[in-house]
């Protein structure tokens, strides 16, 4: 596999778990602590974080660029979240089921990619890893009402597709 192309799948990685971060920030501060599932967001919140932090170290560790549109996505993440939660807490709950299927898809599809080329046993550990707390957080948010939500399907498929936008234009910018 091209340094390019590793290069752009952490960027882009980072970029995901930070917009996910700000996303749960938005959340909480339009449900507070004691919103209903509170507790189930903030706890995810402290995972998404994490792997935040173990992107923004690979970044620093391998010389790769963040994107430049963070400060965008800072601003994205916050707005989409609080927005979600502005309209009740089964959609908050379907965004978060909605972003994480669409990370589901994209850590696998990184996944097969790099078994296509065994070349970075790191990077796939860390994506394999996080694949599977995502999948729990799209099975948390499912399980608490995000199915719920005030047009489910259009929340969701809108959401689906900003973050299929999202992923394209932050592995490049």
């Amino acid at each position: 596999m091209e340094r390019d192309e590793m290069h752009r799948m952490i960027r882009v990685d980072q970029a995901g778990e930070f917009g996910a971060t700000r996303i749960y920030k938005g959340q909480l501060a339009v449900m507070g602590d004691r919103g209903p599932h509170s507790a189930e967001i903030r706890h995810m919140a402290e995972q998404e974080e994490g792997h935040r932090a173990r992107f923004d170290e690979m970044l620093a560790k391998r010389g790769v660029r963040p994107t430049a549109l963070q400060p965008f996505w800072s601003a994205a993440g916050y707005a989409l979240g609080a927005g979600t939660a502005l309209l009740g807490p089964e959609a908050a709950m379907a965004c978060t089921a909605a972003v994480e299927e669409e990370i589901d898809r994209h850590y696998s599809e990184q996944l097969d990619r790099l078994a296509e080329s065994d070349s970075d046993p790191e990077l796939s550990d860390m994506i394999e890893e996080f694949r599977e707390d995502e999948r729990q957080h799209r099975d948390a948010a499912l399980a608490n009402g995000a199915e719920r939500a005030p047009a489910y399907p259009l929340l969701s498929g809108a959401i689906r597709l900003g973050c299929r936008i999202a992923i394209k234009v932050s592995e490049r910018v």
